[in-house]
């Protein structure tokens, strides 16, 4: 594997984001916010728009690369990729491909984005509204069982059962995500905190896992990334945020039909995991801040642990409130507010917040934060996850 990684080749030089709004209200079409936060990107960046030359997305993205070239007086669309799977399994995946292209010289400025406008179009996730059903539905949805709440429900059941997990960790992941969201004005939650008789008087949305501040929002907006080289990253207007490794895939049969995947408990990072850290070259106890993203908060506490920050059975004692809030927590987690209370940009606006922890630029920073890693999606598949640094990382 030596020097076939993407380890210290390639920087984020730039970020952008829109306003986030709830489900269904944003006053702008979708193509018209994706151009709203790659222009912010850009301008992040001190890049000219029309530098850009490659984008890559995921989760089935709308606004296609080649409209986005032309709105922005692109002379040169050199790349464009999108990331297989549904969901935001693909978000750290999708920056590891745009990594990869600038790495082997396919672009050299490549855009990473995601737009949603769910007023504009069908609710995302919204089930089909299909006369008949086939696959894995015919055996799941005549026993009501049609949800991801749902189907992940009974995976992270199984994992709580066999750990003895309690529902205290989900609701001390849900609170630091509130917390964290207090100190953020771009979150949609901001000014609405959290506090655990709320949680605990919250109506179920799947029990024994799921209440309804486990479940990640529903929002409208934009967010974007800018990957240059590590070599023109460092003459830019932003400190660069460096990216270590990049790993996706799943763990064996995690895409096996009729929920029958050999490791049923899992959040499908089994086998991704060991091949980030053995690419970025860092462990678990080096990360400073952790980005996970919340489609569930259950899929936050099995990602952690496959990601090898506690052993399964130790998850009663490490995910507490103390230890995930930032500046002084064990492992602060999803420092933004994150899916559940900053915006479910299907887990991008978690790498904007990995990339502001490493400049420091942060609202509720890690003091002398170094490494941040970013897990998207769990117990969907593929899955993916990414470590960014600091310059001071890479020697």
């Amino acid at each position: 594997m030596s020097g076939r990684g993407i380890r210290g080749k390639v920087a984020v030089a730039g970020i952008g984001e829109t306003t986030y709004y709830k489900h269904g209200q944003s006053p702008d079409a979708e193509f018209a916010l994706a151009l709203q936060a790659i222009l912010r990107a850009c301008e992040d960046a001190g890049i000219k728009p029309q530098e850009v030359d490659g984008f890559a997305s995921y989760s089935n993205d709308r606004s296609d690369p080649s409209r986005i070239a032309a709105a922005l007086g692109i002379p040169d669309l050199r790349f464009s990729n999108m990331q297989w799977g549904g969901g935001g399994g693909g978000v750290a995946a999708a920056v590891a491909n745009g990594a990869a292209a600038v790495a082997a010289g396919y672009a050299d400025c490549v855009v990473v984005f995601r737009a949603l406008a769910q007023g504009q179009f069908r609710r995302f996730g919204e089930a089909a509204p299909d006369p008949t059903v086939s696959g894995d539905a015919a055996y799941m949805a005549p026993y009501g069982v049609m949800s991801p709440a749902q189907k992940y429900g009974m995976r992270a059941t199984r994992f709580m059962h066999d750990y003895g997990v309690d529902r205290g960790v989900l609701r001390a992941i849900a609170m630091a995500s509130y917390q964290h969201a207090q100190s953020n004005p771009r979150a949609v939650m901001y000014g609405r905190p959290l506090d655990a008789e709320t949680y605990d008087a919250s109506r179920w949305i799947v029990e024994p896992v799921n209440r309804l501040f486990d479940c990640c929002q529903e929002n409208d907006g934009a967010a974007a990334l800018l990957l240059v080289s590590a070599e023109r990253a460092r003459d830019l207007r932003q400190t660069p945020a460096y990216l270590l490794g990049a790993a996706q895939g799943s763990d064996h049969r995690c895409g096996a039909p009729v929920m029958n995947a050999s490791n049923f408990g899992s959040s499908s990072f089994a086998t991704v995991a060991p091949r980030l850290y053995e690419m970025a070259g860092v462990s678990p106890g080096d990360i400073d801040v952790v980005q996970s993203y919340e489609n569930f908060t259950t899929g936050v506490m099995m990602a952690v642990v496959e990601h090898g920050f506690c052993a399964p059975d130790e998850a009663n004692e490490f995910f507490t409130l103390e230890n995930l809030t930032a500046p002084a927590g064990r492992m602060p987690l999803n420092t933004s507010g994150g899916n559940l209370a900053e915006c479910y940009m299907h887990g991008l606006g978690l790498q904007l917040e990995a990339v502001r922890q490493i400049r420091g630029q942060s609202c509720n920073q890690v003091p002398n934060a170094k490494l941040a890693i970013n897990i998207a999606g769990p117990m969907v598949t593929p899955v993916s996850s990414l470590i960014m640094g600091s310059e001071e990382t890479l020697s």
